[in-house]
């Protein structure tokens, strides 16, 4: 593991290093039609005078929770900062015809390995930046806060840390809803020995991966490109310290905080800590699924299903040298 310490020296010379290079096979999307509705709800809200506040609320009724008072929402409607907001997703988003577009690629493909699937209507919202629930997806309703996504070096977003807003850029609301849309197909095995726990969130990243073909690996994991390098440089060293400290098999739940929550950075407990992306046990997972799907005939769906423990005794996963 000491030898990670010195791998940020080396990042500068891995320029033409690939960044995770997605799958070359591409599906025929033909025959798959939609029937896709965006909704402006933001637009409709900041846009209308209180004296449109009761069709409003006829209109979209679940999104006036019942309890408060309509003076709640007419001050809503002329707040500065709300307005701010409102405006300022104006310019970053403007018809919203490119997030359309996107949309309506990533809801193809979750037809196409889900037939069964029923593309939600979308409406776009403001939440004051809500980002742990900047999409909620909920049977026949997507709802997007646009607010979350006005490039991380917005002012509003000026008091957080780096790590949280990353991703608050516009070309990232497109893995968020992939990942939304991915969590409902996955079987519930978020506890377990850490490899499982590893392997359940490289499911569903290699699920968002299969829906978002045109997406980069980086982007779908929600890393910087020198953070997924870092990644795919340190790859046998961490998997070293994993395997010499014994914790694949542990059931230490302490494990999911150090590498697969959120966290500005992994924590090895070690100088390369701080050189280190947070969530690096997904990556990992990630890769183990990738070498399961490659080393196997399974489909997506037995993949899905697949005990996590048995899928990693099958990948033949190796760390591969850098």
């Amino acid at each position: 593991m000491n030898s990670i310490k010195y791998i940020f020296v080396f990042l500068f010379m891995v320029s033409l290093i690939s960044c995770g290079k997605k799958n070359e096979t591409r599906i025929d999307l033909t025959g798959i039609d939609l029937n896709m509705e965006i909704i402006r709800f933001d637009e409709k809200f900041y846009s209308s005078g209180p004296e449109n506040l009761n069709q409003l609320k006829s209109d979209f009724p679940y999104l006036f929770p019942a309890g408060n008072p309509d003076s709640v929402w007419t001050s809503k409607m002329l707040d500065e900062d709300e307005l701010f907001l409102y405006n300022s997703g104006r310019e970053v988003f403007g018809d919203f015809s490119e997030e359309e577009k996107t949309l309506s690629d990533l809801f193809k493909h979750v037809k196409y390995y889900f037939p069964k699937f029923k593309e939600p209507k979308v409406i776009t919202v403001l939440s004051n930046v809500d980002y742990e629930n900047r999409i909620i997806f909920a049977d026949s309703l997507l709802l997007v806060s646009l607010d979350v996504y006005l490039g991380r070096d917005h002012e509003v977003y000026a008091d957080y840390p780096g790590y949280i807003k990353q991703n608050f850029r516009k070309e990232h609301m497109v893995v968020d809803v992939a990942e939304k849309l991915a969590e409902p197909v996955l079987m519930n095995a978020s506890t377990g020995s850490f490899i499982s726990r590893m392997i359940q969130q490289g499911k569903k990243m290699y699920i968002m991966s299969v829906f978002l073909p045109e997406v980069s690996d980086h982007e779908i994991m929600g890393y910087e490109r020198s953070q997924f390098e870092w990644a795919e440089i340190s790859e046998v060293d961490i998997w070293k310290y994993y395997v010499e400290n014994e914790m694949l098999y542990s059931n230490d739940a302490s494990l999911t905080d150090r590498f697969i929550s959120d966290a500005p950075f992994s924590k090895f407990f070690l100088e390369v800590d701080k050189d280190s992306p947070g969530r690096i046990g997904v990556w990992f997972g990630w890769q183990i699924v990738n070498s399961f799907m490659q080393n196997s005939d399974s489909s997506l769906k037995e993949m899905i299903l697949m005990d996590n423990e048995e899928l990693f005794r099958k990948s033949r996963y190796k760390p591969k040298k850098k």
